[in-house]
C-alpha cells in the first residue's frame, strides 16, 4: 500500500523484454536505504517487487499483465520514474490510499504553466477509468496522488503545485506521453455493491395501484 507521495525520481537503467514479461532495473538512492529482498516499491504508480539490488539500483520482474495494463513497457533507458516505498503503519497518510494496481493508461494532453511555479495538468482517460473519476476526488497519475479539479468528457485536469512539479517525473513528460492511472478503490467497491442490489419492482403503474 502507498500514499501517492513521491519520495524520489529514479531512472530506468535497463529494461529487458523476456519471452513472458520483462525485467527492469532502476537507478536510485533513497528508496534503497532500508530495502530488503521482496520489498514493494511503487514505480510510477506500479507496485513492483524488488528481486535484487545493489548500492545504486534495484531490479524487479514485470508480469505480462502489468506490461499490458501500464506504460512501463514503453519506458526507455534513462526515463525518469517516480518512486515510493510501501507505507509503514506508523507513517502519516499524506495523499490517499494507493495500491499500485494500474487501472489503465491515459495520454497527457497538456501541462500548462499557471505562474508562480504552478501548473495545470490535463489527461485524457479511457472509459474504464473515467467512470470512477469525479471532481474533487483522488486519482494516482504515474504514482502521484492528485485531486481532480475539473472533468470535461474524457479529459481530467489537476492543479500541480511547484513542489510536485519539481520533485516528480511530471517535468519530463510531454503531450502524448502515456501515464499510469489508478482510480480510488472505494469507487469500484461502491459500484459493485450497488450493482449487486436487487432491482426495484416499483413502476408508475404499481405506485398508482398503491395509491400514490
Amino acid at each position: 500500500m502507498f500514499t501517492g507521495i513521491v519520495e524520489e525520481v529514479g531512472a530506468v537503467d535497463r529494461l529487458d523484454t523476456l519471452a513472458a514479461g520483462a525485467r527492469i532495473r532502476i537507478a536510485c538512492r533513497r528508496v534503497l536505504e532500508d530495502i530488503t529482498p521482496g520489498a514493494s516499491i511503487s514505480v510510477s504508480g506500479v507496485c513492483l517487487t524488488a528481486v535484487s539490488f545493489d548500492a545504486a539500483s534495484f531490479s524487479a520482474d514485470v508480469s505480462p499483465e502489468t506490461l499490458r495494463r501500464s506504460a512501463l513497457g514503453a519506458l526507455r533507458t534513462g526515463a525518469a520514474v517516480n518512486l515510493e516505498r510501501a507505507l509503514l503503519p506508523t507513517a502519516r497518510l499524506g495523499g490517499h490510499l494507493v495500491q499500485g494496481h494500474i487501472d489503465g493508461t491515459g495520454a497527457l494532453v497538456a501541462l500548462d504553466r499557471l505562474g508562480d511555479g504552478n501548473w495545470w495538468l490535463k489527461v485524457r482517460v479511457p472509459p474504464e477509468v473515467e467512470r470512477y473519476v469525479v471532481e474533487k476526488g483522488s486519482i494516482a497519475i504515474d504514482g502521484i496522488s492528485l485531486t481532480v479539479a475539473e472533468l470535461e468528457a474524457d479529459v481530467l485536469a489537476c492543479a500541480v503545485i511547484p513542489l510536485t512539479y519539481q520533485e516528480t517525473s511530471l517535468r519530463a513528460r510531454r503531450p502524448g506521453d502515456k501515464l499510469n492511472l489508478e482510480c480510488d478503490i472505494l469507487a469500484k467497491y461502491v459500484e459493485k455493491l450497488l450493482g449487486a442490489r436487487p432491482k426495484s419492482q416499483l413502476s408508475l403503474d404499481r405506485l398508482r395501484e398503491l395509491g400514490y
